[in-house]
């Protein structure tokens, strides 16, 4: 997927406020209503659409926001993620605001729709290409729906009631919008998602190999999270089923049409050391940001040991823990041959996910003991005793004079996910083995991504499959942009707050490890929601700021 460089966007916002386009781009010598005349134009409009997807997994500041969970600590205290460790932010000192980002998206996305018609194109009707422009021209305006129920879900699962606008605003009014309730923008995305999904290709490399862009499965699958996250505690506190049951349904939507499957761990191409556009190949990627080529995550993330490493992102003990041994059962500290061998058999997805002492990473040795290439007291080696591996290219280089790059694609939606939101949801309607016909059981849909794992089935029952469903959800997405949502959906912040890391010494060849508290972070129960910036209030008196954020 190209971005356009046809236009130049002539308001370019941070912030929810009134700004037209130009009548007139002087960069091309059109005007509005001309843009819409010509086929390149109108698919570099729908395409700028695209350019607002979360570019990466360093979404705080180059951090990660799994390091804003109990799943990660980022290594330099100057990062804004220490804000929220700390309980420092605030509507003057908004973290991750991205308010008026998804505000501009949403107001290309309606212009774009408010002025499209395939009308001005027949005049070009005698082109060689004017059957297959056609049928692109139809489908922008289904993928640019798509998108815009997508924007919508990140404002909403970031501010809860947010202003819904499905046309565009002059500078005059644009300032006094109010917010819409949460399950009303959630009905909306649902009933949009719903609405552009049979138009859109199932693939869209049958459509004119149109990778990259907007497919069936993406459309559902925003529908199926956003029901999800509508049906979850944050937002459902009495429980209601009839949410759970839209959200299962959802999900089971994606699922009865077998667009996707899941690859064993040991092939599937989501976790190959060269990354790159090998990701690509996955059978169960359902969307995803296609970026260029870089080695930023790499410096970001690669551990101080090696050239040019800057730790950034490293995973915490809670979450090694979190991973079972191969046997399928929790990691205990208290047992004796656990606590000497603590990376030994366990769960395939922790050796993708975690880079240990012991472990290698380009061909190179980790040694996060006390002493090691990558351990203290090294300035800005890893506080946790561990290095991320998951996302990371080990074909890159960061070599100031040989440098290596590959691209990074940002996966939005993968199927695992899929089959993890519907299991949740059926686990919710009425337990684990809760059977409507025709359909999977919860534990038949969780049991899926385990055995794609290379791990035993669960078979837990009650509140012990539900805890086992959510460990599942953590270890499988760690990483991936999930846990901080689901912390917040589950209102589960509070009995996250304690981090843990390893302090590991050597003496001759043995090693010993020791489970050492590294943070206790604040948290509060306003912190379910992000605030809205002050500086959106001052400009619109009739937005509501969050609870707890007055």
């Amino acid at each position: 997927m190209k971005l356009t460089k046809y236009i130049t966007i002539a308001c370019i916002v941070t912030s929810l406020s009134g700004c037209d386009y130009l009548d007139f781009d002087e960069s091309i010598g059109k005007t509005q209503d001309e843009m819409y005349t010509y086929f390149e134009n109108i698919s570099s409009l729908a395409t700028y659409i695209y350019s607002q997807l979360p570019q990466d997994y360093g979404a705080i500041g180059g951090a990660v926001r799994d390091a804003a969970t109990d799943n990660a600590v980022y290594t330099w205290n100057s990062n804004s993620v220490y804000d929220i460790y700390n309980g420092n932010w605030s509507p003057l000192n908004p973290i991750d605001d991205v308010w008026g980002n998804y505000y501009t998206a949403i107001r290309a996305a309606n212009s774009f729709l408010e002025n499209y018609s395939l009308e001005k194109l027949e005049r070009f009707q005698w082109n060689p290409n004017y059957k297959e422009n056609m049928e692109k021209a139809k489908m922008y305006v289904n993928e640019v729906r798509a998108l815009r129920a997508f924007y919508y879900l990140e404002l909403a699962k970031r501010y809860g009631d947010i202003p819904l606008l499905t046309r565009t605003y002059g500078i005059d009014e644009i300032n006094t919008v109010s917010e819409t309730p949460f399950d009303k923008v959630i009905e909306f995305i649902a009933q949009e998602c719903s609405e552009v999904a049979p138009a859109l290709p199932v693939s869209q490399k049958e459509f004119y190999n149109e990778s990259g862009r907007v497919t069936r499965g993406m459309a559902l699958s925003v529908k199926a999270r956003a029901l999800l996250y509508a049906a979850s505690k944050l937002h459902n506190p009495s429980g209601e089923k009839s949410k759970w049951e839209k959200a299962a349904e959802a999900a089971y939507d994606i699922i009865k049409e077998n667009w996707y499957s899941l690859p064993n761990i040991d092939v599937d191409p989501l976790y190959n050391v060269n990354g790159g556009n090998d990701v690509l190949s996955s059978s169960q990627l359902i969307f995803e940001r296609r970026n260029g080529a870089s080695n930023s995550f790499e410096g970001l993330n690669l551990p101080i040991g090696f050239e040019n490493g800057n730790s950034g992102s490293t995973p915490t003990q809670n979450l090694v823990d979190a991973f079972e041994t191969s046997k399928g059962e929790p990691f205990d500290w208290n047992n004796p041959k656990h606590a000497a061998r603590p990376y030994s058999k366990r769960d395939p997805r922790f050796y993708k996910t975690v880079l240990y002492n012991g472990s290698s990473f380009m061909n190179t040795p980790i040694e996060t003991y006390e002493g090691g290439r990558n351990g203290a007291p090294l300035n800005g080696a890893t506080l946790t005793g561990y290095y991320l591996r998951k996302n990371m290219n080990e074909t890159v280089s960061l070599s100031p004079t040989e440098p290596v790059t590959k691209p990074h694609h940002f996966i939005l939606f993968r199927y695992a996910e899929t089959l993890l939101n519907y299991a949740e949801a059926m686990n919710e309607l009425g337990g684990p083995d809760y059977k409507i016909t025709g359909r999977p059981t919860a534990r038949e849909a969780l049991n899926q991504v385990r055995v794609a794992a290379n791990m035993p089935p669960i078979e837990d029952t009650g509140e012990a499959f539900t805890k086992r469903l959510r460990n599942e959800r953590r270890v499988e997405l760690a990483f991936e942009d999930h846990r901080f949502w689901d912390i917040c959906r589950w209102m589960d912040g509070d009995t996250v707050k304690d981090i843990y890391g390893i302090k590991i010494t050597k003496k001759g060849s043995k090693y010993t490890y020791t489970r050492t508290k590294i943070q206790t972070r604040v948290w509060d129960k306003k912190m379910y929601l992000y605030p809205i910036a002050q500086t959106e209030l001052y400009k619109n008196p009739n937005l509501t700021q969050n609870s707890g954020w007055e």
